[in-house]
Order: structure tokens, then sequence, then C-alpha cells
């Protein structure tokens, strides 16, 4: 199945959830920070959660829980850019915390954009996270956590997103 998102709307199967995106828009991503959502298809990662916060869901996608010393790196000096990464005192490259104390990143599914060959600077740490009031994203797609879990019950490891 093909995860359709056009402009602030997820299409899927017979449902249409609200969402929001990045606030540069959708585009072709330049690089990092440009605040864009990337036009294209691409496939979709594990599903990472919180378990002390939601543990009552049903999806096809592996299931990844969330420790405190999880991050995303999004330094393109490192060689771990664009990847899962451990959090730890040796680890001196930019990253985004998954463990945060905001729900933003409760339920998360990262979005291969710039995965399989990964390019410096050209943008990392695209998911799909919760929102509580569709504000722009800094390039994420972001929906409410009803929503979000009526699209986990629907999508398998197998779909791909396409954003235009």
């Amino acid at each position: 199945m093909i995860i359709q998102l056009k402009k602030n709307t997820i299409f899927l199967n017979e449902f249409k959830l609200k969402c929001s995106v990045g606030k540069g828009g959708i585009k072709i991503k330049n690089r990092e920070g440009d605040k864009i959502t990337p036009k294209g298809i691409f496939s979709i990662g594990k599903l990472l959660y919180r378990q002390d916060r939601i543990d009552n869901f049903v999806t096809k996608l592996e299931k990844v829980k969330i420790k405190r010393n999880m991050g995303w790196c999004d330094d393109s000096n490192s060689s771990k850019y664009n990847r899962l990464v451990k959090i730890t005192k040796n680890f001196k490259y930019s990253h985004e915390k998954l463990f945060r104390k905001g729900r933003l990143y409760d339920l998360l599914i990262p979005i291969k954009y710039n995965y399989k060959k990964t390019k410096k600077n050209k943008g990392s740490a695209i998911f799909f996270h919760l929102t509580s009031d569709y504000k722009p994203t800094l390039g994420c797609v972001a929906l409410k956590k009803k929503d979000f879990l009526i699209m986990l019950k629907l999508i398998n490891k197998k779909d791909r997103i396409r954003i235009f």
C-alpha cells in the first residue's frame, strides 16, 4: 500500500487523516534544517514508542521501546548521521533525544528519507510523530494520537509513503 500525503492530509484506504508538515512546505529537500518536508516516495521504519505512556495499540510494524539513552543523529559529521543512536558520554555529535518530557515522540516512525545512501547535510530525522495542535513542524509529518493509532492499524513494514 502507498500512504499518500498531499498538503496537510494523509490518504490511507478510506481514511483521510489531518496532519501537519514542515514550516517550509512540501518540496525537494536541499539541506539539513530547511524545515521542508521532502517530496518523494519513501519506505518507513520501525515504530518507536514510549511504553510508559502508550502500551495499548495494534500494529503490524516491528516495535521498539524508546529508552532514555536513545537518540537520532542529525550531525552530518558523524558516521551515524540520520540513524538511531545510543546516547553516551562519548557520543559528541548533535542528535535529537527520543525520550522526552513532552509527548511529541511517544509514537514515532522514521520516514526513510536520505537513508539508504546517506548524503551529508541533505536532511535527517524525518518522522511521523504526534502533535496536539497541528503547528508546522521542522520537516516531519505530525498527527493527533487518535489518527496515528488508526494509521498504525492499517500500515505494515512494506508500505511506502508518497509525499507530493
